[in-house]
């Protein structure tokens, strides 16, 4: 046979499969588009008429032999979303939505007004400033589900991220506009954990750009975190003594039995700092000076999960608390009407009595606590040069501001500027707060 018959025959057979790969490569385009058309929201029940949003929700499988799959909902930015950066938010428990939550009630375009019945829109809404993406994680909150059981007892930090991250490669295959974007992770409370273990799996596998697609990762941003147990634990106790919470009596009995850097209090301990809990049911942990919410609560007790995980070092779910502590009632309400439901794409996946719950109890009692302080991530991003804000509000008593200070003391970063207040509006008597930066 000629060599030159042989060549010919290679050249064509590599045409035909360069022809096969171009059009496998625009249909699985196409039905990315379609997937992602099918995903968009059209209008909600109760919500206003302006201004305009184009959002969606769905599904994100990230593990399709054990049907896994997580639920999410997001928002394209107000205006120039071709050129706002890509922001992700996770809340915490563990077992807490972010739909319910950071979506619903705190920084999302719509919020749930009184009793459930209708939206209205946030002023304050972050995608006036990047595209915003909510996501219900672990499976098992909100509508995020498994088809697995098993999975469910399988919850740890290491599992989330892993989900986490699946969730972002899928998602970003969905929604290609994005994934030259800037990115960022952000959250509160537990998410302290979820988002530096996230973004230290998303900046490691960037590396190996041969095996995972890249991801234009930037920073984080996290909001009263839980960071580091010893020092959450200490923030905790000197918060609710110097904000007159607890007693002289009650604070000296806890700082002399119990030592925070144990993994297991002692029964001691335990009931030292049940004394501590204890005066908080008067008042809201979330936020000492707001109301307590006074209607039925749908999920259980705060404080008896509080006193169920103490011997876990504490942990417990962020609730949104401002000037009508009910949100969150509001938002289940909202959430599990049939026709919010359908036109969010969504479906009881949680299997809790078939209802959609703001925080699925179940999941925080059974979640495998292994990861004590995320520090050394924050070390390790910050010589990588990722940005990195933390920022803690003033009346948070379950994750207090003065825990959070322990933290970023705790990594010995130079002080580039100084403690120095911040103004609501430029007004010099409307002082919002105060801020410096390290690195």
């Amino acid at each position: 046979m000629r060599p030159s018959f042989i060549f010919a025959t290679l050249i064509t057979i590599l045409f035909f499969l360069s022809l096969i790969k171009s059009i496998k490569s625009v249909q699985e385009e196409e039905q990315y588009q379609n997937d992602q058309e099918s995903d968009r929201v059209f209008i909600l029940p109760g919500q206003p008429k302006g201004p305009s949003l184009s959002h969606f929700s769905g599904y994100i499988t990230v593990n399709r032999e054990n049907g896994r799959a997580l639920f999410y909902w997001f928002f394209e930015a107000q205006t120039e979303p071709f050129k706002r950066p890509l922001l992700l938010w996770l809340n915490g428990g563990p077992g807490c939505s972010s739909i319910g939550y950071g979506a619903a009630v705190e920084l999302g375009p719509l919020r749930v007004k009184r009793y459930g019945t209708e939206l209205e829109f946030n002023r304050y809404a972050w995608n006036k400033e990047a595209n915003l993406l909510f996501l219900e994680s672990p499976v098992g909150v909100g509508f995020s589900y498994t088809n697995t059981s098993s999975d469910l007892d399988k919850l740890e930090d290491g599992f989330v991220a892993e989900d986490a991250y699946s969730f972002l490669l899928n998602w970003l295959r969905r929604f290609p506009q994005y994934q030259a974007h800037d990115f960022y992770i952000s959250g509160e409370s537990y998410a302290g954990h979820y988002v530096p273990q996230l973004a230290e799996l998303v900046y490691d596998r960037n590396k190996d750009r041969k095996n995972y697609p890249y991801i234009n990762l930037k920073g984080f941003i996290v909001g009263n975190p839980e960071t580091n147990d010893y020092y959450d634990s200490k923030g905790l106790l000197e918060y609710a003594w110097s904000h007159t919470v607890v007693s002289d009596r009650v604070y000296r009995l806890v700082n002399r039995v119990c030592d925070f850097r144990l993994l297991n209090w002692t029964n001691e301990c335990n009931n030292a700092m049940n004394m501590v809990f204890d005066q908080y049911k008067v008042i809201d942990i979330y936020n000492i000076y707001a109301p307590k919410c006074n209607l039925d609560q749908v999920s259980s007790s705060t404080y008896e999960t509080d006193a169920k995980m103490q011997s876990s070092s504490l942990r417990r779910l962020r609730i949104y608390s401002g000037y009508d502590p009910c949100f969150s009632n509001y938002a289940e309400e909202y959430l599990n009407k049939p026709d919010v439901q359908k036109s969010l794409h969504a479906h009881v996946g949680g299997k809790n009595n078939g209802r959609w719950q703001v925080c699925n109890d179940s999941i925080l009692n059974t979640y495998n606590f292994t990861v004590s302080s995320v520090l050394s991530i924050y070390s390790k991003l910050v010589k990588a040069g990722l940005r990195i804000w933390l920022y803690s509000g003033d009346t948070d008593g379950r994750v207090p501001v003065i825990g959070t200070r322990y933290c970023v003391e705790a990594l010995g970063l130079p002080l580039k500027s100084q403690w120095q207040p911040w103004y609501h509006n430029n007004q010099c008597r409307l002082v919002g707060g105060l801020w410096s930066t390290k690195g």
